[in-house]
């Protein structure tokens, strides 16, 4: 596999984290039957995806980098369709967040 193609892989393992962390915050403490096996679920996959991932990247970045990604992507979607606060720090420190996980990538990309 190339490490494109583990990066791909990176994304879409972040891309699950976020629908766990929505399941999570909809199954109530696991007291909601299907928001909590959809936690499990996308919980699961998140975590092969990203298991594969690493065959190629190096552990360090790419567990920076898909920890990163969802939280990125359940602050977006908070923000967005949860009606969760949005202010200048919040966005600076995604910005920093997705600075980060790019420095991350740079890393890895052979020359």
């Amino acid at each position: 596999m190339s490490s494109s193609s583990a990066w791909l892989i990176l994304i879409l393992a972040g891309v699950m984290e976020v629908g766990m962390a929505l399941g999570l915050k909809y199954a109530v403490g696991f007291t909601k039957l299907w928001p909590s096996v959809a936690a499990v679920v996308f919980g699961a996959v998140s975590m092969y995806l990203l298991s594969v991932s690493l065959r190629v990247l190096p552990a360090g970045v790419g567990y920076a980098a898909w920890t990163g990604i969802g939280a990125v992507g359940v602050l977006v979607v908070g923000m967005v369709f949860l009606k969760e606060p949005f202010n200048l720090l919040r966005l600076v420190c995604v910005l920093l967040i997705i600075a980060g996980v790019a420095g991350l990538h740079a890393s890895t990309v052979q020359r």
